[in-house]
């Protein structure tokens, strides 16, 4: 009969068999729980790499490209406006000086018709070749008075470019001086989305990266919590081959072939052993349980880490994204508002513009014909005083008349050469405010606005998407966190329970001691043989080599197990 109380026997199995289910029932599920949580969150991470990548194409770089255009235009019209309306007012005082200019050519060619209709009423009193010099003065005065109906004409267009350019400058200074800060503050607003969009750009293109990085480690965690998890069996098996050997030594262990009872040494040494395994299976399982609470942990807290790149995109606000749009449409519209007004107050500039460069066509021409008529004046004139004078003095007055129109024509010809730089300088003014037009034109920064709307459009499907992503990340997110929670509360309640297992030991050698040295009998070497066989770890054997060591015993199968292993020194190693 054996020296260890049945009870302790009993009570020790019981607590051995409940770790052991334990055991298997919390590896199964947390094994299952790690495999759907893993499954979900890599779902989640493929859809937000997709998603980035989708993000970080062409559409965001468009838009920002379109953006940074109109801020640039936007900023060009506003540096240009002070130039226009310098331009405008040097068209305007040009404009003013060829008035006053226009006004004592106007009166000397009047003095023509005048002195013309002199010499007719003189020439009226010649006898000799009267008709002659009626012809001559009716051509001078004929003359005269084409070039002042012309230069009538060039004094209304005069009036309508100094109305014109008038509106127009004080259009465009008023313009300047409501709309010119706007514009900076709407190019400056429109760089700012231009560069947040590239900001997007740059946060979408890296988020694929960070992802697919924390997919690797989380990837590479359940990767060591499933191997880990093999634990899990190992520990069954010892606990198996521990209760196995309690039951021999408390002579209950079932058998349809009934084999050696052991001696009371036998139990003794028998219990001594499998105390001994039961601390080292319980030591061991205890790391292993750390290390799946470990794995876990790392696994909620990388899951973590891929949620915030998912926030950090577009602002980290749930509604960061959206509203950063809303400004950027914001933005656009007041654009677009001032666009229209550019156009608005443009028009006039243009206006003013068509109507210089009609006026100066039509000055040009009066001009040239001028040039003409008073070289034709003058020859008539000398060609009459010539004449005249071969009267003698009847024709003296003649003379003089003659003499007076080709002094006044030369007046005429001063007076248009003055005028003439004059002309060249509205026309260069007015050529480099056209430039300033073409380069500023409001309407190609019109055509920019909808291919920047619909690339936000993109953008914003884009957003809806990350949108939905993130709830469903929020949601199934939460179903992983608990997965993984549960999981480590399971492992940690075993790993409570298991922690029951050395105080059995501690019962078992306690019941098992013994102040004389155990000699145990043949069939006792025939159980701890067996026993040994039984082991499917080399842990085990160690233990086992080492207990019996430690109690004076020697068992042959395990000292033919370490010559083995020495002879033949495979390298293989067994767990």
């Amino acid at each position: 009969m054996s020296s260890v109380p049945a009870d302790t026997f009993a009570e020790a199995i019981a607590a051995i068999e409940d770790v052991s289910s334990r055991v298997e029932d919390v590896f199964a599920r947390v094994g299952h729980g790690l495999g759907r949580g893993h499954l979900i969150f890599k779902e989640l991470n493929q859809g937000l790499a997709t998603l980035s990548g989708e993000l970080s194409g062409a559409e965001i770089e468009g838009a920002a490209t379109a953006l940074q255009e109109i801020a640039a235009r936007l900023s060009e019209l506003a540096q240009a406006l002070p130039a226009e309306s310098a331009l405008l007012e040097t068209i305007g005082k040009s404009t003013a000086e060829a008035s006053s200019l226009l006004k004592p050519l106007f009166k000397h060619i009047q003095m023509i018709t005048i002195i013309a209709r002199s010499a007719r009423i003189e020439a009226a009193s010649l006898d000799g070749d009267r008709e002659g010099f009626l012809a001559f003065t009716q051509e001078a005065y004929d003359l005269g008075k084409a070039v002042q109906r012309s230069i009538e004409g060039c004094g209304r267009d005069q009036q309508r470019l100094s109305e014109a350019v008038a509106t127009a400058s004080g259009r465009q200074k008023e313009f300047e001086s409501r709309y010119r800060a706007q514009l900076m503050s709407e190019s400056a607003e429109l760089g700012a989305a231009y560069s947040g969009l590239r900001d997007q750009r740059s946060k979408s293109s890296h988020l694929a990266d960070r992802a697919s990085s924390s997919t690797r480690k989380i990837a590479e965690a359940v990767g060591g919590a499933i191997i880990s998890l093999q634990a899990g069996d190992s520990t069954r098996q010892r606990l198996e081959h521990v209760s196995h050997g309690i039951k021999l030594a408390s002579e209950s262990a079932p058998s349809l072939v009934p084999g050696p009872l052991p001696s009371d040494d036998g139990v003794r040494a028998i219990c001594q052993l499998q105390a001994a395994q039961l601390r080292d299976a319980q030591r061991e399982f205890g790391g292993d349980v750390g290390q799946i609470v470990g794995a876990l942990t790392a696994i909620l807290r990388d899951a973590g880490s891929v949620a915030g790149h998912g926030r950090t995109l577009f602002g980290g606000e749930e509604d960061g994204s959206s509203s950063f749009l809303t400004r950027i449409k914001q933005t656009l519209a007041h654009a677009s508002t001032l666009i229209g007004t550019c156009e608005s107050a443009g028009r006039a500039v243009d206006e003013a513009l068509a109507i210089v460069e009609d006026t100066l066509a039509k000055f040009r021409q009066a001009i040239a014909g001028l040039a003409e008529a008073t070289v034709d004046i003058t020859l008539i004139g000398m060609n009459a005083g010539l004449k005249a004078s071969h009267l003698g003095s009847r024709g003296s007055a003649f003379v003089v008349i003659a003499n007076e129109l080709k002094a006044t024509a030369d007046q005429v010809s001063a007076g248009a050469g003055r005028l003439r730089p004059v002309l060249d300088g509205i026309e260069r003014s007015a050529g480099e405010l056209r430039q300033l037009r073409v380069q500023g034109d409001p309407t190609q920064l019109a055509k920019l606005e909808p291919q920047i709307l619909v690339a936000l459009r993109e953008v914003e499907a884009g957003n809806e998407r990350l949108g939905k992503l993130m709830s469903r990340l929020v949601d199934e997110g939460a179903e992983f966190e608990r997965l993984m929670n549960s999981a480590q509360v399971l492992m940690t309640t075993l790993g409570e329970s298991s922690a029951a297992l050395p105080a059995v030991a501690a019962r078992l050698e306690t019941a098992s001691a013994g102040a004389q040295r155990l000699r145990p009998e043949a069939q006792d070497q025939a159980i701890l043989d067996d026993l040994f066989a039984r082991y499917t770890m080399e842990r085990e054997r160690d233990v086992h080599r080492d207990v019996l060591q430690t109690l004076g015993l020697v068992s042959a199968a395990a000292t033919r197990r370490v010559e083995a292993v020495a002879a033949a020194d495979d390298g293989i190693e067994l767990f």
